[in-house]
């Protein structure tokens, strides 16, 4: 059975609270964060995806290789790279 985790619910949100910021999010734009194991050949065994929706600039997200709660500030990708982290609806991305 699924036991809650203080511990990775205060990561997830230290996680969405960074993204806010480095992005300037509005409070109506969705950031979902979750963890993910396994993957193709390579990857780590546990890697971290935050993904957000800006109503007016569509889907974005990015992955951080390691554990949610390894996740520091310094893994959120820098503002300037917002556009790159656009995701067209519909489109795999292919990089993680």
């Amino acid at each position: 059975m699924f036991k809650p985790d203080p511990d990775r619910a205060a990561a997830a949100s230290r996680v969405k609270r960074w993204t806010r910021e480095r992005f300037l999010l509005k409070d109506e734009a969705t950031v979902f964060v979750t963890e993910l194991a396994g993957g193709p050949p390579g990857f780590p065994p546990l890697r971290t995806v935050v993904s957000f929706w800006i109503a007016e600039r569509g889907y974005h997200h990015f992955t951080a290789f390691k554990p949610l709660k390894e996740v520091a500030a310094s893994d959120i990708p820098p503002a300037w790279y917002l556009d790159a982290l656009r995701v067209e609806a519909g489109v795999q991305c292919g990089c993680c």
